[in-house]
């Protein structure tokens, strides 16, 4: 079975961020955020973090994801707990995205971790970001 790898697309890494981010409030993800971490990291410019109620809501928070990206044609992605549901991580290059159980979160507390990573607000951005990406 041949594996599909999909060629990198022209959107960045914030709209990137955008469409994980709808993609997770659409499947009621809990507390997200988003931290730039561009300027402190080498490995990503975007950190999407969120939390789900439970490890079965924490999977459908990946698949959703994973899906809308693909959905896309952007990116290939890496995944990491998934079949535990507790803390999975989606590494989409440039945005890694931290989906975790509730009490998971707490205890790691990554935001504490990169406090000094500006927090973004994709609010204001999202209608942009959904008209060039096509949501």
């Amino acid at each position: 079975m041949k594996q599909v790898h999909f060629k990198y697309s022209d959107l960045s890494s914030l709209e990137v961020a955008g469409l994980v981010s709808d993609a997770a409030l659409d499947t009621k993800a809990e507390d997200l955020i988003v931290l730039d971490v561009s300027k402190i990291s080498s490995f990503a410019d975007y950190f999407v973090i969120m939390s789900g109620r439970s490890t079965r809501h924490v999977q459908g928070l990946a698949e959703a994801i994973d899906s809308k990206i693909r959905s896309k044609r952007t990116k290939d992605s890496n995944s990491e707990g998934l079949s535990e549901g507790l803390w999975v991580l989606l590494d989409y290059n440039d945005v890694v995205v931290h989906i975790f159980y509730s009490e998971v979160r707490k205890f790691y507390d990554l935001e504490g971790l990169w406090y000094d990573a500006p927090r973004v607000d994709l609010r204001d951005e999202n209608k942009k970001l959904c008209e060039v990406a096509g949501c």
